[in-house]
C-alpha cells in the first residue's frame, strides 16, 4: 500500500505491559494522573518513551480515578480549559525533568467521548478542549467528522483523526458504548482487518487501548500484517 500510519496507545496508567507496548507503537498518550497512574509510573513511561524515540502526548481526563475517567461529567467551557491546562502542566513538569517534550493532546475516556458528540452538552467540553490546545499551541487528537474536529479546524488547531481497531462502531460510525457487550473486539483477525480498513480510509492514527491485557498481542498482529502490506508505522508528528 506504500502508506504511513501512526500507531498510538494510552499509557502511564499503571499497566505492567506499558514498556512492551512502547516497543511497538509510534505515539504514546500518557496519563496526566487524573484517571489513573502515579508520578512514578508516569515518569517511568515518559523515560522509556524517550529511550525508544516514541512521540509523547498528554492524556487529560475528568478527575475520576474510581471510574477510570469513563464517567460522564458536566462543566463549563472555562472549567474544561482550566482542567486540561492544569493537567498538561502537571505532566509537563514530569516530562521537563526527563527532557521529554509533550507534542499533542488526546483527551481520555468520557471527556473524549463527550467532546465528539454533537448535542448541546458537548459544546462547552469541545470548546474548552480546543481553547486549551490553542493556548498551548498543540495538536488535538480525536475521531474524524465530529464536533471536536469542526471546532478545532475553525480555530486553526491542528487536528489528528484517529480510529480504534479494537472497538466496534455502529451504523453511524460512532463507537459502540462500553456498556454493550460487543463494544470491545477480542478476535485478533477482526482487529487486524479493521486496522487495515482504517488505513485505507486515510485516517491519521490508530489507537490500541493500553489497559487491555491483550494490547501487546494485538499490536504484534497489526505490525505483522502491515509489514506484509507495505504499511509503515510512524508518528504523525514526524510525518508533518
Amino acid at each position: 500500500m506504500n502508506r504511513t500510519i501512526d500507531l498510538n496507545a494510552d499509557l502511564g496508567e499503571g499497566m505492567p505491559w506499558d514498556f512492551e507496548l512502547l516497543s511497538r507503537i509510534s505515539s504514546a498518550n500518557v496519563s496526566c494522573g487524573a484517571h489513573a497512574g502515579d508520578p512514578a509510573a508516569i515518569s517511568a513511561t515518559l523515560l522509556e518513551a524517550k529511550r525508544r524515540g516514541v512521540v509523547v502526548g498528554a492524556h487529560p481526563s475528568w478527575p475520576d480515578r474510581k471510574g477510570f475517567g469513563r464517567i460522564e461529567q458536566t462543566a463549563t467551557r472555562g472549567e474544561v480549559e482550566s482542567l486540561v491546562l492544569d493537567q498538561v502542566a502537571s505532566l509537563k513538569s514530569l516530562a521537563d525533568a526527563l527532557g521529554v517534550t509533550i507534542r499533542y493532546i488526546k483527551p481520555h475516556g468520557a471527556l473524549y467521548n463527550q467532546a465528539m458528540r454533537g448535542d448541546s452538552t458537548s459544546v462547552p467540553i469541545a470548546v474548552g478542549l480546543v481553547a486549551a490546545a490553542q493556548r498551548l499551541g498543540l495538536p488535538l487528537m480525536g475521531q474524524p467528522e465530529t464536533l471536536l474536529e469542526r471546532m478545532a479546524k475553525a480555530s486553526s488547531v491542528i487536528y489528528v483523526g484517529e480510529a480504534f481497531p479494537d472497538r466496534r462502531y455502529d451504523e453511524s460510525l460512532r463507537l459502540v458504548p462500553r456498556s454493550q457487550t460487543n463494544a470491545l473486539i477480542a478476535d485478533r483477525d477482526e482487529v487486524v482487518g479493521q486496522a487495515v480498513h482504517f488505513v485505507r480510509t486515510g485516517i491519521d492514527s490508530l489507537c490500541l487501548h493500553g489497559d487491555n491485557p491483550g494490547a501487546v498481542a494485538l499490536a504484534d498482529a497489526i505490525r505483522a500484517a502491515f509489514d506484509v502490506l507495505g504499511i509503515t508505522i510512524r508518528s504523525f508528528i514526524t510525518a508533518r
